[in-house]
């Protein structure tokens, strides 16, 4: 565990020193940075920029972009509430920071473990997260994962998802985990991914009752992301059910339960995002070890192509 978390200090000091070389080459100082998202400037993205809330212009994503100064290692953004994984930094721990379209700090919920997924409900009132408390990987034996819920509205907090009830089953399994928040339109259901055994079922949560449902009819569903239309949920699906022979973007359709494999057929091991009806976007690391944000259309037609480069959490905004 000391080690563990040696490493994750010594990686949090070498991203810093990363962050800090890419802002020198995008021409960008840290005291030219923006202090606020941008607002009014027609359809952006969000996403991070080596480490930095960014945004880009939706019409160009490989042009301009705007760094501000606030780091985080995975974000999401929706209606104005943006969500920030902190990074475990030198005699710090990693924590969840709610923030507003100005950068303002409206809650920190202190974690541990090392930051995975992040989402906001489309109202910007609901925030979720997943961390690994062991492991850093979904194809990996053994890890663990601590997935929770803030209500900005009523201020509720749920730690982890454990602690809610599983219908069909009386005691939660021991080796069950949960991951990949996406909420509905109506800010109270949602769905993610339980695990346990050789199985990763989509799952459909109630917050308020404190429940979830497991939908055994859909194995091999992992991260979901609901449409904007919520018809179709985008997610990764393991090769011939094999975590280990990579994962598969796929899109389920919740009326008919029709699965559609994306154009992409390289392993996507992200938590798609929606930039619209049609389009699917997802990142997908370089052999450099930087990252790319990639698109596809969500109907299985086309080729993917890059979105922005050099980034990760995208997020449509304005």
């Amino acid at each position: 565990m000391k080690n563990r978390l040696l490493i994750t200090v010594i990686a949090a000091v070498l991203l810093g020193g990363v962050a800090i070389g890419y802002t020198a080459l995008s021409g960008t100082s840290p005291g030219e940075a923006a202090h606020s998202i941008p607002a009014g400037t027609g359809p952006r993205l969000m996403m991070l920029s080596n480490g930095r809330l960014s945004t880009v212009s939706r019409s160009d994503p490989a042009g301009p972009r705007e760094i501000t100064e606030q780091r985080c290692d995975r974000a999401y953004a929706a209606s104005g509430t943006i969500s920030c994984l902190r990074p475990v930094g030198a005699l710090k721990a990693g924590e969840l920071a709610v923030l507003d379209s100005q950068l303002k700090e409206l809650r920190t919920v202190p974690l541990t473990g090392f930051p995975n997924r992040t989402r906001v409900s489309a109202s910007g009132r609901m925030v979720a997260w997943t961390l690994f408390v062991d492991g850093h990987s979904y194809a990996a034996n053994g890890f663990s994962t601590s997935t929770g819920i803030f209500d900005t509205k009523t201020g509720a907090l749920v730690q982890s998802l454990e602690e809610f009830t599983v219908e069909g089953m009386p005691q939660l399994p021991v080796d069950a985990n949960f991951w990949g928040v996406t909420f509905t339109a109506d800010d109270n259901r949602f769905y993610a991914t339980m695990s346990t055994g050789p199985h990763r079922y989509l799952i459909e949560g109630d917050f308020a009752a404190r429940t979830v449902r497991p939908l055994t009819e859909h194995d091999n569903v992992e991260c979901p992301s609901l449409s904007p239309d919520g018809t179709r949920i985008a997610y990764k699906a393991a090769v011939n059910g094999d975590p280990q022979q990579g994962w598969r973007v796929s899109v389920l359709d919740l009326a008919t339960s029709r699965i559609t494999p994306l154009a992409e057929t390289r392993s996507v091991d992200d938590q798609p995002a929606w930039l619209d009806d049609r389009t699917v976007a997802y990142g997908i690391q370089r052999d450099d070890g930087l990252n790319d944000v990639w698109s596809v259309p969500a109907d299985g037609t086309g080729t993917p192509r890059i979105e922005i480069p050099e980034a990760s959490s995208p997020a449509p905004i304005g």
